[in-house]
């Protein structure tokens, strides 16, 4: 854009990102992600309110659970994917789940073995809190 709006001068793009690779030159400004894109048209990925403004120690055992997937890396660049439920006032994990592969039924496998748990009792108005925001249970 700027050899040809100051320079009147117009190349062939590729050729242009041969001469940058050949000088190292960076284009300061970046490309859009299109993912983005796609992820604010379908809102699959949608965030709820923050209700608990990070007050999570409520002192009330099963009133605030946490949640969250982490990543583990074993062997030659293999990953798996763990997702656990933690009381915020006891730091107990109520429930886990492991899988290799990061899907939806990971999370909702997390939630059902945390049903079938017998030794939780949730407090009234308890929350659900992920980096994703807040969910009443």
């Amino acid at each position: 854009m700027t050899l040809e709006g100051q320079l009147h001068t117009t190349y062939n793009l590729k050729r242009i990102r041969r001469i940058m690779k050949k000088y190292n030159i960076v284009c300061p400004i970046r490309r859009a992600n299109p993912y983005k894109k796609m992820l604010k048209a379908t809102q699959e990925h949608s965030v709820l309110p923050n209700l608990l403004n990070r007050e999570f120690k409520q002192g009330i055992p099963g009133k605030v659970l946490l949640t969250d997937i982490t990543y583990l890396y074993y062997g030659k660049s293999q990953k798996a994917y763990l997702s656990t439920i933690k009381d915020s006032s006891s730091n107990e994990n109520l429930a886990y789940n492991v899988s290799d592969r990061l899907t939806l039924d990971l999370v909702t496998d997390t939630l059902v073995k945390l049903k079938k748990n017998k030794r939780v009792k949730f407090a009234e108005g308890a929350f659900i809190h992920s980096d994703q925001g807040d969910t009443i249970l």
